[in-house]
């Protein structure tokens, strides 16, 4: 079994800034690419950003220069650094990675719970 865990979020007013972490542990061989998703309240999750291995990254329009992701393979924790919210960033914060588990013949996608960011205008 593979589980996220993400933690970091709360809430803070516009203009100011937030970490995330998320940390994959359980019988992990590998893992794939890591990302962030979030999911504002009557809309559809969306990809925030994503890191490979090797750390390429990619990001949303709406975050790019504001948000930076980055991971520690050592640790197998990706992270998302989060500056200049606004209050059009509030929403669940929802980790995915992508993790080869011990003994399995393919590598499948895992999600965190989630953790709540809430920007104040």
């Amino acid at each position: 079994q593979v589980q996220l865990v993400e933690s970091g979020g709360g809430l803070v007013q516009a203009g100011g800034s937030l970490r995330l972490s998320c940390a994959a542990s359980g019988s992990i061989f590998s893992i794939n690419a890591m990302g962030w998703y979030r999911q504002a309240p009557g809309k559809q999750r969306e990809l925030v950003a994503a890191i490979t291995r090797s750390g390429r990254s990619n990001y949303a329009d709406s975050v790019k220069g504001r948000f930076t992701i980055s991971r520690d393979n050592a640790k197998n924790t990706v992270y998302l650094q989060m500056n200049s919210l606004k209050p059009e960033d509030t929403a669940v914060y929802y980790c995915n990675a992508n993790v080869h588990a011990t003994g399995a013949v393919y590598a499948m996608d895992y999600w965190g719970k989630g953790t709540l960011v809430t920007v104040s205008s």
